[in-house]
């Protein structure tokens, strides 16, 4: 792309502050620097000088440091100090906000006056902002009066006041806004500028560049996707026409050549600009296809892409700063142009981004926001036989993605159970090799001679090797099989190596929540008994040790109460400890156990009852037999089931019905009978533990006259 660049109108009136917005910035030593390449063609700005501060000036805000230092200035007093001192500060905003002593006191001012000095300091130094923003100790001044601002919005009615300023600091950067937004330090500042006109918390992580962590999962669901609208349910006031304006008036100044903003720093503003703007499918329409590079007076009405600049984008994936801008695109684009994204700029090109250690970012988050099940189709047919090269290459997370989207359109879900097993395993290998391959991913693709490899100990568990096996074990038990019989026949010590691990904690827990039988559930509990105590005591550990007791017989659980019981002191002490302890009923098993051995035997029996009475999920997926099909289930039968057996458990767990027939119990279960209402699972479950209350009850009765007679 030629870089020719024309500086644009920014969406706003902004001739009055041309003469004034800087070219050069002062870089906090006394240099002048030339910032970007692009500023040789925007000889018309005029140069802004910073002034050194007046001595006198200087003694006076010093001594307003000293006096705020002394900690002998109360509130009411520090409000009053700051607005004389902003007031002194009149004409004087650049010099002070970019000394880096100065404007250390500056910030204080800032943060203890009231809303109208603020937005008359504002005001006043909106000709010189961009300046004050673009240098390294301005810019921290800028961040904080910024944030006071965002405060001030909450406590005061006078939005129209903050309205104005806000306007007037838009303006003045959106005549030139490619500098601001390539700058280090303006980057910073506009980013916070866009929040607050949107009306989003400054230091909301979501807006501001999410955690990795965060953003892989929700593309492996398991966390709800930004896109759907949750972050934006706690907004504060907001001004949707600034925001709008200046977006618009920084994606238009670049118009003659969009390849100015795939740089670092603008890359960073304009996914905050996006995901603020998240929703708003028309505004979002205009400014997409101008990020990518297509004029749309050239396009067909209905269209927004041009081919003739398809391979230009397509290249442009594989540099950083693009490819992180263009996840955010594909998080946030409304639905017909991510259509016309996905057939246009990816088809017959996802193998070749894929592999790219940047492009294949973009094409996890291309995964992640499929619509449709033909899209999926589609990418199948370039990728569901490459996951073995992708391994090999370490694009885990491509494999990892599209696998959870199978998952979420419930697609293809066998498919891809057998490329991935293929992809580890021969055919003449058995399933055994499966789970400890993932579970080591980098130890055996990076292993010259495959198939001596041996279990990687003392090595770390691949991350993205757990997250697969996670997602595998929430499909249908027919297409997991080969993953069942990998993990129940680990070896013993393997097994406790894996969970104390935090990652393979997890994939254990994945599997006894899985739709699998119960039998190499119980195989798998079996291998760690004589270590729940160990296991209890690590922060990960213990949800681990929760899985294994629900999954295990009455004996096993009593051996996991055992050892439980001898580390109380220990594990009460932990912050997962108590919630373990309750939950596993540990202070009855030690003061009656015969009592809780009979309440254990009592919820296996309402569950077998259960069961019976509604059917389990093996039972109906036994007779579905759709061991080869790809057709989705109608329903997740098996997290329904386990939620029942959840609600069971909990609805027996309140009651205490064994020894607790208190009048508070008694009302407790009839709000939970009334809160149940129309729900019919709600009232199945409610049904199933009252049939067993009153049963229990019975048994009870006939126990005590049995004893009697003995007597």
């Amino acid at each position: 792309m030629g870089k020719k660049f024309k500086k644009g109108d920014g969406g706003f009136d902004g001739d009055g502050y041309k003469k004034k917005v800087q070219k050069q910035v002062n870089d906090g030593t006394g240099k002048m620097n030339k910032s970007f390449k692009h500023q040789k063609n925007s000889d018309s700005q005029t140069l802004v000088i910073r002034k050194q501060v007046e001595p006198e000036t200087a003694k006076y805000f010093s001594e307003i440091a000293n006096l705020f230092e002394s900690q002998g200035v109360d509130v009411d007093e520090q409000s009053v100090i700051s607005g004389n001192a902003l007031e002194e500060a009149k004409g004087k905003e650049l010099e002070l906000a970019t000394d880096y002593i100065i404007s250390h006191t500056l910030q204080t001012l800032l943060e203890g006056c009231d809303v109208n000095h603020l937005c008359s300091f504002l005001q006043g130094c909106a000709d010189v902002f961009p300046a004050i923003a673009m240098d390294r100790s301005g810019s921290h001044v800028a961040e904080t009066a910024l944030k006071s601002l965002a405060r001030h919005i909450q406590e005061t009615e006078d939005h129209a006041l903050i309205e104005e300023t806000l306007g007037m600091l838009c303006k003045v950067i959106a005549v030139n806004p490619i500098e601001f937004m390539c700058n280090c330090y303006g980057s910073h500042v506009l980013r916070s500028l866009l929040c607050i006109c949107k009306g989003v918390p400054l230091d909301s992580s979501e807006f501001r560049g999410a955690k990795p962590s965060k953003v892989l999962a929700e593309r492996l669901n398991f966390k709800a996707s930004q896109s759907d609208g949750n972050d934006l349910q706690h907004l504060q006031q907001g001004f949707p026409n600034l925001l709008k304006s200046l977006v618009s008036g920084m994606v238009n100044c670049s118009k003659e050549d969009v390849g100015i903003l795939y740089d670092q720093y603008s890359s960073l503003v304009l996914q905050t600009a996006l995901k603020l703007l998240a929703g708003d499918d028309q505004e979002l329409l205009q400014i997409v296809p101008i990020l990518l590079g297509c004029n749309k007076q050239d396009l067909v009405e209905g269209k927004f892409i041009d081919k003739s600049i398809v391979g230009e984008i397509v290249e442009s994936m594989k540099e950083a700063a693009f490819s992180h801008l263009m996840e955010v695109i594909l998080e946030v684009a409304p639905e017909s142009l991510y259509n016309e994204m996905f057939s246009k700029l990816f088809k017959n090109s996802l193998f070749e981004l894929s592999s790219h250690h940047c492009g294949n970012f973009v094409v996890q988050a291309l995964i992640s926001h499929a619509r449709t099940k033909d899209q999926i189709e589609l990418i199948w047919e370039e990728l569901g036989l490459r996951f073995e090269d992708l391994l090999g290459l370490g694009r885990s997370g491509v494999i990892a993605s599209l696998i959870a989207a199978c998952q979420r359109l419930q697609t293809h879900e066998y498919k891809c159970c057998q490329a991935l097993a293929a992809a580890v395993a021969s055919k003449n290998e058995p399933p055994k090799c499966i789970v400890p391959r993932i579970l080591f991913l980098d130890s055996y693709f990076s292993c010259e001679d495959k198939s001596s490899w041996n279990w990687a100990s003392g090595v770390k568990i691949h991350v993205m090797g757990s997250l697969i096996l996670q997602t595998i074990f929430k499909f249908q038990s027919e297409w997991i099989q080969p993953y069942v019989t990998s993990i129940a026949s680990m070896e013993a010590e393997h097994v406790l190596e894996v969970a104390k691990e935090v990652g393979g904690a997890r994939v254990i827990e994945a599997f006894l929540a899985s739709d699998a039988s119960t039998k190499p559930k119980r195989r798998l509990v079996v291998k760690l008994q004589g270590h729940f105590g160990e296991l209890a005591v690590h922060p990960s550990g213990s949800f681990t040790v929760e899985k294994c007791f629900h999954a295990g017989s009455l004996s096993l659980r009593e051996g996991i109460a055992s050892e439980l019981l001898a580390v109380r002191a220990e594990l009460s002490k932990t912050k997962q400890g108590p919630h373990l302890l309750r939950t596993l009923d540990i202070d009855r098993y030690a003061t009656r156990p015969d009592q809780w051995r009979s309440r254990q035997a009592s919820k296996e029996s309402t569950y077998n009852e259960f069961c019976v009475a509604f059917g389990s999920s093996e039972a109906k997926s036994s007779r579905k037999n759709r061991y080869l099909s790809d057709d989705p289930m109608q329903t997740s039968e098996a997290e329904e089931f386990k939620s029942t057996m959840e609600g069971i458990d909990d609805a027996l767990t309140s009651t205490s019905m064994l020894d607790d027939t208190s009048g508070e119990k008694k009302k407790r279960r009839k709000k939970r009978k009334r809160d149940a209402g129309d729900d019919p699972k709600k009232a199945a479950i409610e049904n199933a533990v009252e049939n067993f209350l009153s049963n229990d009850k019975r048994r009870q009765k006939d126990k005590r006259s049995q004893q009697k007679l003995r007597i």
